[in-house]
């Protein structure tokens, strides 16, 4: 008999979700709310872009309201979900989509995200497996690979020297391993994003200790 290896939890039992889905309700919320970390404020406009099966089924699934709940910030099993287009719009958030049932992409439970707001916009690719699982395929433009299933650092934080030295060296001091990382910046002495994949899941005193770095954003941890 083979063993099985399970890279997540999500793979045995699934998410705690809101929703008939996990392809395509539990992992667009987490799809939204990595985004929404990423971009580290309030938007004033989001568009969502659908492809293929996210595209053909995204009302009758609850894909819409998914991703739009973790834009708010929102988790998989937060009764709100339902309602998130209209808290949306309470909040001055315009919600656009844009629907592309014939494309080719390589999954099918794929969507391109633009959030802007007056100061900034960013873009991100995401796809859902399926149980949960997501992936980040492209953001701003550059190819990444996140799948999300490991604990994850976002943080958004100024261009300026330094930076990734400061987070590193408070990562050693606790003895937290970098399995993957990614670095990418809107422009010179702009605003700029790290992604940091980690073998540890007790991250939360360097997560403190790093939000206290001069020119940082935000730090986010996914664990």
């Amino acid at each position: 008999m083979k063993n099985l290896k399970f890279q997540s939890v999500f793979d045995i039992i699934g998410p705690v979700m809101i929703g008939p889905s996990s392809s395509h309700t539990a992992g667009a919320v987490r799809i939204g709310k990595i985004v929404s970390s990423i971009f580290g404020e309030e938007p004033t406009e989001v568009e969502f872009q659908l492809f293929n099966s996210f595209a053909k089924t995204y009302r009758g699934h609850g894909t819409d309201v998914a991703l739009v709940a973790g834009i708010l910030g929102m988790d998989t099993d937060d009764p709100r979900i339902p309602d998130s287009l209209d808290i949306a719009h309470e909040r001055g958030i315009k919600v656009y989509w844009k629907i592309n049932k014939d494309s080719n992409t390589p999954h099918p439970n794929t969507t391109r995200i633009v959030i802007k707001n007056d100061t900034k916009s960013i873009s991100a690719t995401g796809v859902s497996i399926g149980g949960g699982n997501i992936q980040v395929t492209e953001l701003n433009g550059f190819a990444v690979n996140l799948n999300m299933n490991t604990p994850t650092i976002i943080i958004v934080h100024q261009d300026v020297p330094g930076m990734i030295a400061h987070v590193t060296e408070i990562l050693s001091t606790y003895n937290i391993n970098i399995a993957q990382m990614n670095v990418t910046r809107e422009k010179a002495g702009e605003k700029a994003i790290m992604i940091i994949e980690v073998d540890s899941r007790q991250c939360d005193e360097a997560v403190k200790e790093i939000e206290t770095i001069p020119h940082l954003h935000n730090v986010n941890f996914f664990n």
